[in-house]
Formats: C-alpha cells, sequence, structure tokens
C-alpha cells in the first residue's frame, strides 16, 4: 500500500504512477503554507478552492445541491461545440485555474488527483509555470505578455486516481496554470518540489527560523517516516493535533531515531525550540543538536565525515506536550546542515532553529 491509498482509505484507489521519489518532496501548494487558487475559468459545480486543501478529497454519497452531487475537488460545467451538427468540444477547448504556490521553488513533480470523479474526470490535462514576483493578481497573471512555460505537457489522466508527473525543467516558479481537456473534475493538486525563497528578503529579516520550509529549509534525510512525515517538523505554526509532528514506530533494537535538515543557508543558530506539543505519552524522552558546515564541499550523508559533526545541544531530557527553549552551548560556529537525535524514539511537533546568514570567505 502507497501513503495515497493509505490517506484515502480506498483500495481501488488508483496509484499506479505514484512509485516516483518525488512525491516525499513538500507540497508548494499547500494551503498551509499559503498558497491559493487565484482564479478558475469556471466552477460551477465545485469551487476551485478544494484543489489545495491538505486533506485527502472525501465522498458522501446522495448529497445533493441545487447543482447536483456535492463533489470535494474542483468540477466544470460540461462543454459543449458551437457547431450544432457536431456539438462537441473541439481538441483545443479546455478549463483552467490559475495556482499561487505556497512556498516559490523548483517544481519535482505534480500529481493530479481525480479521487471521487469516476465519470466526469478531463480525459488529459496540461500544466505551465510562470515566476512573478511580489504578489500579482489576475491582471497581471493573465496579461497577454506573461510568460507562461510548459512544464508537463498535454497527457492523459485516469478517473479516480492519483495520477503523477515528473518534471524536469529546473526553473524556479511562483505560480502554475492547470488546464483539463475539455472540461470535468479534479480533487486534488500536490506540486512537490524544494523552496527557493527570496534572498533579498532572507537577508532583510535579519534573525529568523534557518530550518523553517517557508525559509528554504528541507528535510534531507531521517531515520524513521512510519505515522508521520519528518517535513512536519518545520511547518508554519504550532501543530494542532498528533498527527502534524513526525512521529516514529517504538523501537526494539536499542538504537535511537534521527532527522537531517538542510538549511536555509549558512547561517549562525542563536536559540532553538523543540516542540513535543501533542504528544503525550508518546513524545521523545530526550534529544540532542548537531551541527554540519558543508560549505567546504563535504557531504553530511557520507559516514567518512561523522566526526565533522560538532554538538549544539547536549542529549536534554523532554518533556511531554512542552515547549523546550534551549541556547547553544559554546561559540556560535557557522552551519549549513543540523541533525535532531531523538533517544530512543518518540514524537517532536516542531523544530525552530533561530539565528542568521553568514557570508562565505
Amino acid at each position: 500500500m502507497t501513503s495515497y491509498e493509505y490517506l484515502t482509505g480506498y483500495a481501488d484507489y488508483d496509484t499506479a504512477d505514484l512509485d516516483l521519489p518525488f512525491t516525499r518532496l513538500v507540497d508548494l501548494a499547500d494551503r498551509r503554507l499559503g498558497a491559493g487558487v487565484i482564479c478558475a475559468n469556471d466552477e460551477l459545480f465545485a469551487e476551485r478552492e478544494n484543489l489545495l486543501l491538505p486533506t485527502p478529497a472525501l465522498f458522501q454519497p446522495h448529497t445533493f445541491g441545487r447543482k447536483g452531487q456535492l463533489m470535494d475537488g474542483w468540477e466544470t460545467r460540461r462543454r459543449r461545440g458551437t457547431d450544432t451538427a457536431h456539438p462537441h468540444p473541439g481538441a483545443d477547448e479546455h478549463d483552467w485555474a490559475v495556482i499561487r504556490l505556497g512556498l516559490p521553488g523548483v517544481i519535482r513533480g505534480i500529481v493530479v488527483d481525480t479521487a471521487h470523479f469516476r465519470g466526469n474526470s478531463p480525459q488529459q490535462i496540461s500544466v505551465e509555470a510562470l515566476e512573478l514576483p511580489g504578489t500579482p493578481g489576475p491582471r497581471e497573471l493573465l496579461a497577454a505578455g506573461a510568460d507562461w512555460r510548459e512544464i508537463v505537457p498535454r497527457s492523459a489522466v485516469r478517473s479516480h486516481a492519483a495520477n503523477g508527473f515528473a518534471v524536469a525543467d529546473q526553473g524556479r516558479w511562483t505560480h502554475l496554470r492547470l488546464k483539463q481537456y475539455p472540461d470535468g473534475g479534479i480533487a486534488r493538486l500536490r506540486v512537490h518540489g524544494e523552496s527557493r525563497p527570496d534572498q533579498e528578503w532572507l537577508a532583510a529579516l535579519g534573525t529568523f527560523d534557518l530550518a523553517a520550509l517557508e525559509h528554504g529549509g528541507c528535510v534531507d534525510d531521517a531515520s524513521d517516516r512510519f505515522f508521520s512525515p519528518p517535513v512536519n517538523l518545520i511547518l508554519p505554526g504550532r501543530s494542532r493535533e498528533m498527527g502534524e509532528g513526525w512521529e516514529n514506530r517504538r523501537r526494539r533494537d536499542g538504537g535511537h531515531d534521527w532527522v537531517r535538515l538542510r538549511l536555509a543557508g549558512r547561517g549562525l543558530i542563536r536559540a532553538v525550540e523543540i516542540d513535543t506539543g501533542n504528544y503525550v505519552g508518546n513524545a521523545a524522552g530526550w534529544a540532542a543538536l548537531h551541527g554540519f558546515d558543508a560549505s567546504t564541499g563535504a557531504d553530511p550523508a557520507d559516514p567518512a565525515t561523522a566526526a565533522q559533526w560538532f554538538e549544539l545541544i547536549p542529549r536534554t531530557r523532554l518533556q511531554p506536550d512542552s515547549v523546550h527553549r534551549l541556547r547553544p552551548a559554546g561559540d556560535a560556529r557557522p552551519l549549513t546542515h543540523a541533525r535532531l537525535d531523538v533517544f530512543p524514539d518518540g514524537g517532536i511537533a516542531r523544530l525552530r532553529l533561530h539565528g542568521s546568514l553568514v557570508r562565505l570567505g
């Protein structure tokens, strides 16, 4: 069972395209990160905003509104051609929605999820991308001179399925335009990639959370992802429930769990927050934090460089459902990566590494 099958809970849900590495990367279009659907040409049956809901699409049969069955997704009316003798839509007719990414970045793959749209999904989709600074509105995004670039060519999609598409283009993007041919319903859109924030903005901030997803931090690797993904550690805001943190399985081998982070840039850490919020009986017992400076070209994942990791926070007892505010010991040292070790296992809701960027050299 794949993670998408687990989330939907439907045995007949088609996830054939999702044995792809990009699905482990953060969803740059997550509504919780500030993403939004700016505009769409049609949303008669179901609202465009549903595309970016972080929860799996749901279906309740025989729940009818004035316009028909209520669907958890974006659904447009049926297109009709103008030729009365041949009333089917032309090959180029399509519906579209424009999405603002919550985090600008490089897109590695896209999932177009048609869950529960069994007889009313589109036949094909395509995706275009645009980089536009600031906070543009529909007028700027739909202007004739807007430099949209196709990153997913027109491709067939299956009904009631998670359709995955790898993206080869390495550009940095702020907005997407999802097209569906000729019409129909799409439940969710997931845009997996790597955050690339505005570096001038980060420099202007001064002191900020170097690990935060919104600032360009990311999870490089982790020992365990059984109950929930480690990227939850660096999401904005506090967790609202246990499933919104990072929780690993119970260890029975005498070892411990860990997560390795790549920071927004090379910086100095001045204050650390380890939050075990909502973990009452299954919080990690102890935690330690180490740093690594990869600016010299050393690989933090290479066992041969293990001695280059240095201690920021020694092994420290943690309390359940609490925020622990800690100061690194000794003189501050520049780092590009951090590793959180938890002993022996357990849940951590959030990790904050407050500091500032330093210039190379």
